[in-house]
């Protein structure tokens, strides 16, 4: 399998994976020249796509779906409420690139992908389990806290993206107003660095993983603040990096973590 972040952030998210016959996006949340450009980088095409599968409506993550799909007749899936709150935004889809997920559970060609709930303030949002040949990639982002039945979904992955978005104090002290701020710490928020790093804890079993922390706040943490706020999380508990985890920053602009397992 091939994992790489194109963009992750409040700017935009999207998530590139591959297993041997079968690419898609997880999320469209730049535009779509954006996209392709990212797409290129990494030696993929837009046009190889087998599907898009869109986490929830906010624009951030379903912006380029639209363009994309239109353009090189990719589909787009994502459950019936999600469909129906996006519908306006993407623009005219042709019917046959129109995917409800109407269960848990899809086979993409040698992919199996399992959706799960994320608590979220939009209609239905849900997270990405993707598995094939026996390795399996977890999309965890957009999470207002590390729900229990996450740990079930995201223990046995092999490599997980996972949000890291504010530093509490950051926020709380920060430019965003009152109500901003009580939303990204409510419960259908946003993961913060300390959050986030007992997350991890939770994670950890006899299987080494990849944990790549994304989705980071522009305005209310920085890269290192993020990743020395887990790390030290780690440490406490006993955790050592690069022997029983590796941990990498994905980044809000340009993609990065190429991982290929």
């Amino acid at each position: 399998m091939k994992f790489c972040s194109l963009y992750s952030g409040s700017s935009g998210n999207s998530i590139f994976v591959s297993s041997n016959h079968c690419n898609i996006l997880i999320d469209a949340g730049m535009p779509g020249k954006a996209i392709e450009s990212a797409l290129n980088s990494i030696g993929q095409t837009a046009g190889n796509l087998d599907g898009i599968f869109i986490t929830h409506e906010h624009s951030d993550h379903t912006k380029g779906a639209g363009i994309i799909s239109r353009k090189y007749d990719v589909p787009i899936y994502a459950n019936e409420l999600t469909w129906k709150a996006m519908s306006k935004s993407l623009g005219n889809i042709k019917e046959h690139n129109v995917k409800i997920l109407d269960s848990r559970s899809l086979n993409l060609r040698d992919m199996d992908i399992i959706n799960y709930q994320i608590p979220h303030d939009a209609v239905s949002p849900q997270g990405y389990a993707i598995h094939s040949e026996n390795k399996k990639v977890c999309i965890a982002t957009d999470l207002g806290f590390f729900a229990p039945h996450l740990k079930d979904v995201l223990a046995s992955a092999d490599l997980i993206l996972l949000e890291c978005n504010h530093d509490i104090e950051m926020l709380k002290f920060g430019p965003y107003p009152y109500v901003l701020k009580r939303r990204i710490l409510s419960d259908v928020g946003h993961l913060s660095n300390e959050a986030c790093g007992h997350a991890i804890v939770e994670l950890m079993n006899e299987k080494k993983k990849h944990v790549v922390l994304g989705h980071l706040s522009k305005t209310n943490n920085y890269p290192e603040l993020a990743y020395q706020t887990v790390a030290n999380i780690l440490s406490s508990k006993g955790i050592v990096l690069n022997k029983d985890i590796v941990l990498s920053l994905a980044k809000r602009d340009m993609p990065s973590n190429f991982i290929e397992f």
